[in-house]
């Protein structure tokens, strides 16, 4: 029988040692940044140019291509001229959705052909929904297409057109001189059609006006002379070229229409017969 084991001495206590404090750990800052593959080697020539893929997957980029190419090409031949001859808001969007669709289905392995050309069918499908409406009902053309817009009228740039299209006055002048105008006193009217293309109707008699050339800023260009008075007491603003008398240079009032303060003498277009005495810079 085994001895039974002596117990705590009589008057003495049991205490339980106190466990250790834990230990918390302090944070560390790390530095954040994207993440980054460890197996990749940067610089790597080899992942660079050739890629993961296995070099069969070069053969069916070229299937791809050539596919969806030729089927993007029938599509948009569909369409017809008027899609590709000018871009409006409509064909803006059906070209980024086509390059889109075109461009992932071209070189993407996990892009599935029919997906693609589902895509490239509904895009073209419903750009020519619109086409037949706006063919159809000049409310959905002026919707859809926006309405044109009076840039000169009488030979002055309306001020009205700034805010339209979010036009600055050097912008129109730079359209003006691309359609070969020289001087606003030649214009009877032009407008900025829905499509962006300039409309620009002539004078049948040309009268002084103001000078577009040469261009605003020019880097080379010549000192311009300061002769804001023609031989006729007619002055124009630099701004938008309305015509007024003396008066208004005199007196320092802004243009009426634009509301400039830069004066400068009418001139008569190149090949126009001024009057006798008139629209000539004064000396």
């Amino acid at each position: 029988m085994p001895a039974p084991t002596p117990g705590p001495a009589c008057g003495s206590s049991i205490r339980n040692p106190a466990p250790p404090a834990a230990v918390v750990p302090r944070a560390i800052p790390v530095a954040k940044g994207p993440p980054m593959d460890p197996q990749v080697i940067p610089f790597d020539l080899s992942r660079m140019f050739l890629g993961d893929h296995p070099p069969l997957f070069y053969a069916e980029i070229l299937f791809r291509t050539l596919l969806i190419y030729v089927y993007a090409l029938l599509m948009i031949r569909w369409i017809g001229g008027r899609g590709v001859a000018q871009l409006s808001m409509v064909e803006f969007l059906l070209v980024i959705a086509l390059g889109s669709a075109v461009g992932d289905a071209m070189f993407y392995p996990d892009v599935p052909l029919l997906a693609a050309i589902a895509v490239i069918t509904i895009v073209v499908g419903l750009n020519k929904i619109l086409d037949r409406l706006i063919v159809r009902f000049d409310r959905a053309k002026r919707i859809i297409d926006g309405r044109p817009v009076a840039l000169v009228l009488d030979g002055r740039i309306l001020p009205g057109a700034l805010s339209h299209r979010d036009l600055g006055v050097s912008e129109i002048k730079a359209m003006l001189r691309l359609a070969g105008i020289a001087n606003l006193g030649e214009l009877r009217a032009a407008y900025l059609e829905a499509g962006g293309g300039l409309s620009v109707f002539r004078r049948a008699s040309a009268q002084p006006g103001l000078s577009l050339l040469p261009p605003d800023h020019l880097v080379n260009a010549d000192p311009l002379p300061d002769k804001p008075l023609a031989m006729d007491g007619q002055t124009c603003c630099c701004l938008c070229g309305a015509l007024s008398g003396a008066q208004i240079i005199a007196t320092r009032a802004p243009c009426p229409e634009c509301g400039g303060r830069a004066w400068l003498a009418p001139e008569w277009p190149e090949g126009a017969a001024p009057a006798p005495g008139g629209a000539k810079p004064m000396e």
